[in-house]
């Protein structure tokens, strides 16, 4: 083949051009024992509801991406074993170069202290899983993949 002919820093800028790239995050979805309530964030600019969750950084595993925006985002330590991968653990958006990688972490509402910082993160709640607030889209259909939600069953 001419393509391992070339030197090797051809190849790898081949490599890279033609490879898709994605977006890669972490989401938590942190539940009571029960599984009864979920909490939620509500982040600027909207008012609709979200998940705790961000991007990756370079060369983070998604496991430290979760416990960092975790805390970043609600002042909740999770030790990485009470980080759980979810079933399905990658959630693939719609367009298909967005990924995010998606945990579980149980904690008591009653007991757990939520610090918000009022910037990236404006409110954060628990809610009952059967009544959940207006959300994000990209909520909706990510809470879809776990039956909850307004878009479960569905996704």
């Amino acid at each position: 083949m001419v393509f391992y002919s070339l030197p090797i820093p051809v190849r790898r800028r081949i490599v890279r051009i033609a490879t898709p790239t994605y977006t890669l995050g972490s989401v938590v979805l942190v539940m009571d024992e029960a599984r009864e309530r979920l909490l939620m964030l509500r982040q600027p600019p909207g008012k609709r509801w979200s998940l705790p969750a961000g991007l990756l950084n370079r060369r983070e595993q998604p496991i430290e991406g979760a416990r960092r925006e975790l805390n970043e985002e609600t002042g909740i330590e999770a030790e990485l074993d009470e980080l759980v991968p979810a079933v399905p653990c990658a959630v693939v958006h719609t367009s298909g170069r967005w990924v995010d990688n998606v945990f579980r972490l149980v904690r008591d509402p009653e007991t757990t202290q939520i610090l918000v910082d009022g910037h990236e993160v404006w409110d954060a709640a628990w809610h009952p899983v059967d009544e959940l607030p207006e959300m994000t889209r990209a909520t909706a259909k990510l809470l879809g993949h776990y039956e909850l939600g307004p878009l479960a069953g569905s996704v």
